[in-house]
């Protein structure tokens, strides 16, 4: 991999570079862009799949110090996504049996946030005022996450080096789509970016303060997602490639090489420290009214609650680590087959499929480049000797989230591949310099490759404003031959985001009730009253010559609904959704035309039930949560004791 990169210079490039004055001018510019188009978005889409959840836990650590609820997920995202729910008055009932009840994390906390947080945006709280001031946080990190990537691309690569990167950051749909949504996808993305940065200042100068920033952008990495725990990969895969590959900074000698190594380890050490110590004051605090019943085993006197309070925070940071891992062994579906977990294939696969061609042609130019610079008539690189460390640190790090990514087994969304996405954006830094490298020697190459450049930055920009609002389900041009449903699944083409475009949908065409088969366990009639829960597998009588809406989702992964697309059909919100009119008369299950036999039919995630009904009911009569709760947790235990 790391022959086909750029190398660095034996002198520092950083002054070849063409200059722009007016670059952070032109930046803005396209982050504002950014945001008209992230946030317009946004403010025309339902709560997606896990917002609800997320929105009512972030609240409730603010307001309570309590982290009861959505312990598979660290807090620092939602956190950040309600503080202006919290500045603004967000109400929360917390006599409420959706609270009450899940003082026990398993089940009946991870029970309780869904009907929590649904309860909070939609009953408590007027729906879309409170959606939209949640998601603006989210909004602002990922313009914050933007201008992160052109500072570093410009640092390596020069003004239009930043230009080029931010102009694809910009116009991905992945990031346009999924930043303002409060999720942890886009936080820790940022932060990871910020950490592998700051640990590449460490290892090229170590002092106090690099290891104090290096420190707390780490904290804030380990406070976003559990996966970030890659981070600690990485830093060994570097520091174990210094071993064999010489760095313009690494000494020759042996000794002196050592003695290199362990002065910056050294000072990692004491970063990670800082981190570990951040973390568990963040914990801490968010944690103090929190019982601690769950440690009652070091014992249960009122004189053991110091000791217990003090544990907390380890205790819920690997509780919540473990359910993450447990829970991470999910379905995957691609190319119209479902696999029963994760395959390796799957992210590489969605990348080339979910990215504009201008971007794929972006990083195929940036390689092909590199070969033409190391083959060319005069050694030259577009690596400045001063950026050499941290362009190593950017590929080793690239390789070890790819290679994390490919091995996991929930491979389900390209939400999760969005780490390596923005480290090979910025990766491709070098490219204007190797262009301006070559017109040295063949100025024709070098302007055709520097049209070429530009045309695909454009052309990303371009495609980022056609497909507006509808990121969800983008699938570029090499996706022609099959409808969206057969290229991927969930959030790839869905998340329950496009009930707007339903409600307006059944208003059109005066429709009292509207069966609707919808991805995602939220109450449907907040935002499109005459939705009735339906399962397209098992049509009635009464369906006949009726309207229906089915999510993308459930016509070949999560339900089997192929059958519904020979009658005629309408695409809503880009192909995230499906309106199809039923004949006057629907076939038998199994007959021609009509819907699948029990046998072949399935439900979402290969669950052994429709959980969303599940949920459903629970939203609408809360006072069922005991109950369900102790049903559930008999489940687990006669699961367990097999």
């Amino acid at each position: 991999m790391a022959s086909s990169l750029p190398t660095p210079s034996t002198q520092n490039a950083a002054d070849d570079s063409p200059r722009f004055k007016y670059a952070p001018a032109l930046a803005c510019l396209l982050l504002g862009l950014m945001g008209f188009l992230a946030g317009g978005t946004a403010l025309r889409e339902s709560a997606t799949f896990d917002e609800a959840a997320h929105i009512g836990a972030g609240v409730s650590y603010w307001q309570k110090l309590d982290l009861r609820f959505n312990e598979e997920h660290p807090p620092l995202a939602k956190m950040i996504a309600a503080i202006p729910l919290i500045l603004g008055g967000t109400r929360a009932d917390y006599s409420h049996i959706s609270w009450t009840n899940s003082t026990k994390f398993l089940p009946n906390a991870f029970l309780g946030e869904w009907v929590f947080g649904e309860w909070l945006l939609t009953r408590w709280n007027e729906p879309v005022h409170t959606l939209a001031w949640a998601r603006l946080p989210m909004l602002v990190l990922t313009l914050i996450l933007g201008w992160v990537v052109f500072l570093y691309a410009r640092k390596i690569g020069g003004d239009w080096g930043g230009l080029l990167c931010l102009s694809a950051y910009v116009s991905t749909p992945t990031f346009i789509v999924f930043g303002p949504l409060v999720l942890t996808d886009l936080a820790v993305t940022l932060f990871c970016l910020l950490t592998v940065w700051r640990f590449a200042d460490l290892w090229q100068e170590p002092t106090r303060k690099n290891a104090g920033l290096f420190g707390i952008c780490l904290a804030g990495a380990l406070l976003s997602k559990f996966s970030s725990g890659l981070l600690f990969l990485a830093f060994g895969a570097f520091a174990l490639s210094t071993r064999f590959l010489a760095l313009p900074e690494t000494p020759l000698g042996k000794p002196e090489l050592r003695a290199w190594r362990r002065l910056r380890w050294q000072w990692t050490r004491k970063g990670v420290w800082l981190a570990a110590i951040v973390v568990y004051c963040f914990y801490f605090v968010f944690s103090l009214n929190q019982s601690t019943d769950a440690l009652y085993l070091i014992g249960h006197s009122s004189a053991w609650v110091p000791l217990r309070r003090l544990l907390m925070p380890p205790w819920l940071y690997l509780r919540g680590l473990l359910f993450f891992a447990v829970s991470s062994n999910r379905p995957a579906f691609i190319l119209g087959h479902g696999y029963p977990h994760g395959e390796w294939f799957y992210f590489p696969i969605m990348l080339v499929l979910k990215s504009p061609l201008s971007f794929l042609g972006l990083l195929a130019l940036a390689p092909a480049m590199a070969l033409v610079e190391k083959r060319g008539w005069r050694r030259f690189s577009a690596i400045p000797q001063a950026e050499a460390l941290r362009w190593r640190v950017l590929w080793v790090s690239l390789a070890v989230f790819v290679a994390g990514c490919m091995a996991s087994r929930m491979t389900i969304s390209i939400r999760h591949f969005t780490i390596p996405i923005v480290i090979l954006i910025v990766m491709l830094a070098p490219l204007p310099r190797m262009i301006q490298s070559l017109h040295r020697e063949v100025p024709s190459w070098a302007r055709g490759a520097g049209v070429l450049a530009g045309l695909l930055a454009a052309s990303s920009l371009l495609t980022a404003a056609r497909t507006y609002p509808n990121y969800f389900p983008f699938l570029n041009a090499l996706t022609w031959s099959h409808p969206v449903y057969w290229w991927a699944s969930d959030s790839n083409v869905d998340f329950n985001q496009a009930l707007p475009v339903v409600r307006k949908f059944a208003d059109q065409r005066g429709l009292k009730v509207l069966d609707l088969d919808a991805y995602g366990s939220n109450d449907p009639t907040v935002t499109v009253p005459q939705a009735r829960f339906w399962n397209c597998q098992l049509p009635t009588p009464d369906d006949a010559n009726q309207w229906v809406v089915v999510s993308s989702n459930m016509i070949m992964d999560g339900h089997n609904c192929t059958w519904l697309m020979q009658y005629p059909h309408e695409m809503l919100a880009g192909g995230s959704m499906w309106a199809v009119r039923l004949p006057p008369a629907i076939p038998p299950a199994g007959a021609a035309g009509g819907p699948p036999p029990p046998s072949e039919q399935r439900q979402l995630m290969r669950a052994p039930e429709d959980f969303r009904l599940f949920f459903l009911k629970l939203i609408q009569h809360p006072e069922q949560l005991p109950q369900a709760s102790a049903d559930m947790e008999a489940q687990m235990r006669k699961y367990f004791q097999k």
